[in-house]
């Protein structure tokens, strides 16, 4: 008989997959909460959840891996030379069974896993038989970045998480047991790692459940000065920290997200403030730095503390990071009675317009490529005006509209319109496929893609087409997960050739689509063509990330539509 944490657990679990993501079988969106829920400090958006859920038959008891390289979540295109010194890799191992208990036999599995996959001195893809191939992606990715910065000497950590319905106070002492075998393959395999475990049952659960994202933040100041809707603090190094440093002593990555530039890593100027840092000469931090600027909905003095709603930094990044390391370091630096400050300027902007131009303007003080200023542009606030009242909402600020309650089946994010716009308006969706990260890094991908000449419906079509292809997929019970992201960017191609009977169809031609005509239908018999393609040349990611299925795609699509190939170019608007 279920106690009163399943019943409600359960209920909770399944309102939230009938309200976000309808399409989802049970099993599936189980595994998506409990990621959810226990990687809530990493402030994942959705698909980054999806990202890393491996489940499936032959997943060697993991149902969901994740690295993670100084908080970042780590593609499978992840850039590591930004990563010069304190580097921390977290990698995260998920177990999540609806059963009321928790098993040795999973535990076995676990460890035979670990001591398999992750003894680099055996290649991943000897096990391609036993384990399926979003495990073994999964552990390359951690591979690929491990070795390429082993010499830099990261700190690593395994956290793995074993959840299910039942209660973590009741594991049974043999199962219990295997957590000590687990350790001990992981110090066989990294002698310096750390290593923590967790069972999690439905109270735990519900614990994390009911833990609400921060938005409102305390900072500690010596000196303020107040104008009209801002201020301007010197705040001391060691209460700065409090303020960008979670509990667990991470980065608090949700701050930056309006930030237009990621942290540039070591450079000189990143390289001189840290040697300020260390140094401790005569001069306060203040006066030979800029600064950090954050933008807040709400902020209000209390003695010498200062609360602030929904903070972004949007300059101080490089600053904000290098403060951050400097602490890291705190185990060989004497930090403690360091009086030092840095000034802080808090301007309250409730108008997402203002918000914008403050951050595009606070950084236009310095040299910064044009396309880092990306989702303060104004064609970033034109497709969110135009997709909302049809329903979908664009993501402008990654969890924005999921903190506002929107189904996850409704949001689109700029990253994953970018993808589909690649697939359908560039007829690329290998590219899409294999550069999941950095596509709109590029400048030349990014003026393609993001161009205002283009008519604004052809990005409604394009985000109806990816999330309706998406919810499809996810469905579809009978497919891995990795599968259904290797068919996603190919099924909206061919979709846009059906809808436009044109093989190669142009924007003008796109943007004409009607959203009514997009549905379940059209979406089905365009999976049934890709799948067949995808089955046929081996279904795996290099099928999906090389030129063979996109070549065999416009092959079958080019029969199909033959005369449109023939006739006269069609207008671009």
């Amino acid at each position: 008989m279920a106690n009163n944490d399943q019943v409600i657990l359960d209920q909770i679990i399944e309102n939230e997959r009938l309200a976000r993501m309808p399409t989802a079988t049970k099993p599936d969106f189980f595994e998506q909460y409990v990621a959810e829920q226990v990687l809530k400090n990493y402030d994942l958006s959705d698909d980054e959840v999806e990202y890393g859920l491996t489940g499936g038959s032959h997943d060697g008891g993991i149902d969901g891996l994740y690295t993670f390289a100084n908080g970042e979540l780590v593609h499978e295109d992840f850039d590591p030379t930004a990563l010069k010194r304190n580097i921390v890799i977290d990698v995260v191992l998920l177990q999540c069974k609806t059963s009321n208990g928790f098993d040795e036999d999973s535990m076995n599995k676990i460890i035979a896993l670990t001591r398999d996959l992750f003894a680099l001195d055996v290649a991943v893809d000897n096990y391609a038989g036993v384990y399926n191939e979003g495990v073994r992606d999964g552990v390359s990715c951690f591979r690929q970045l491990y070795q390429s910065i082993a010499g830099r000497f990261p700190t690593l950590r395994f956290q793995y998480i074993y959840a299910t319905r039942g209660d973590s106070r009741e594991v049974h002492p043999n199962v219990q047991r295997k957590v000590e075998d687990l350790r001990s393959a992981i110090g066989s395999l990294f002698t310096h790692a750390d290593f923590k475990f967790e069972f999690y049952g439905a109270s735990d659960l519900l614990g994390l459940a009911r833990r609400q994202p921060t938005t409102s933040f305390d900072i500690q100041f010596t000196e303020i000065l107040t104008g009209r809707d801002g201020n301007i603090a010197l705040v001391r190094l060691q209460d700065f920290i409090n303020f960008i440093r979670t509990e667990t002593g991470q980065l608090r990555k949700s701050l930056f997200e309006a930030n237009v530039r990621d942290y540039q890593g070591s450079n000189q100027v990143n390289e001189d403030m840290q040697q300020t840092l260390i140094g401790r000469g005569p001069e306060d931090f203040w006066w030979l730095n800029n600064g950090v600027t954050v933008v807040a909905t709400r902020a209000v003095q209390g003695g010498k503390v200062l609360t602030i709603e929904d903070p972004q930094i949007v300059n101080g990044q490089q600053t904000s990071t290098e403060i951050y390391n400097y602490f890291h370091a705190a185990n060989i630096i004497n930090v403690g009675n360091d009086e030092r400050c840095v000034m802080v300027r808090i301007i309250v902007a409730n108008d997402a317009v203002s918000r914008d131009r403050i951050i595009k303007a606070t950084n236009s003080q310095t040299s910064i490529p044009a396309a880092s200023l990306r989702a303060t542009e104004k064609i970033h606030r034109d497709i969110e005006a135009y997709l909302a009242p049809f329903s979908i909402f664009y993501d402008r600020r990654k969890n924005s509209q999921k903190q506002q309650g929107r189904p996850t089946d409704k949001i689109i994010s700029i990253g994953l319109l970018a993808q589909a716009m690649m697939s359908i308006a560039l007829q690329r969706p290998d590219d899409a496929r294999a550069r999941p990260s950095s596509l709109i890094k590029k400048d030349e991908d990014y003026s393609q893609i993001f161009d205002e000449s283009l008519p604004i419906n052809i990005y409604l079509v394009a985000a109806k087409i990816i999330k309706t292809t998406h919810s499809f997929l996810r469905g579809r019970e009978d497919l891995a997960p990795k599968d259904r992201n290797n068919l996603l960017f190919y099924v909206a191609t061919h979709v846009s050739s059906v809808l436009t009977k044109r093989a190669r169809p142009y924007p003008g031609e796109l943007a004409r689509i009607k959203v009514e005509d997009i549905d379940e239908l059209v979406v089905c018999q365009s999976v049934a063509v890709v799948e067949a393609l995808y089955r046929a040349l081996g279904a795996n990611d290099q099928v999906a990330k090389g030129p063979q299925l996109l070549a065999a795609l416009q092959q079958t699509i080019d029969m199909q539509y033959p005369l449109a190939n023939a006739g006269l170019q069609a207008d671009l608007f």
